[in-house]
């Protein structure tokens, strides 16, 4: 997939993301993030939801949630490089 797209920290600092994969589980839509930058740092997994004007936002999800969209994003990882 590999979409660039530029979010902005608390700070107002501009970073920029390579959108490694979307995928929904139970009807929620969830996006994997790789800082453009740092490709050998953490991957980061937030839920996407619509603002009150329909945008897409970005979530985040606690630990929870995160280990079941972590076991469905390991998968697809898997499903790709076969």
């Amino acid at each position: 997939m590999n979409e660039r797209h530029l979010f902005y920290d608390e700070l107002g600092n501009e970073i920029e993301f390579l959108v490694r994969a979307k995928f929904t589980l139970d009807d929620t839509d969830y996006v994997a993030l790789l800082p453009a930058e740092d490709i050998e740092s953490m991957t980061y997994i937030l839920r996407v939801e619509l603002d009150d004007n329909g945008d897409e936002i970005l979530v985040g999800i606690d630990d929870e949630e995160l280990k079941e969209a972590e076991e469905i994003y390991e998968e697809l990882l898997k499903e790709n490089l076969q």
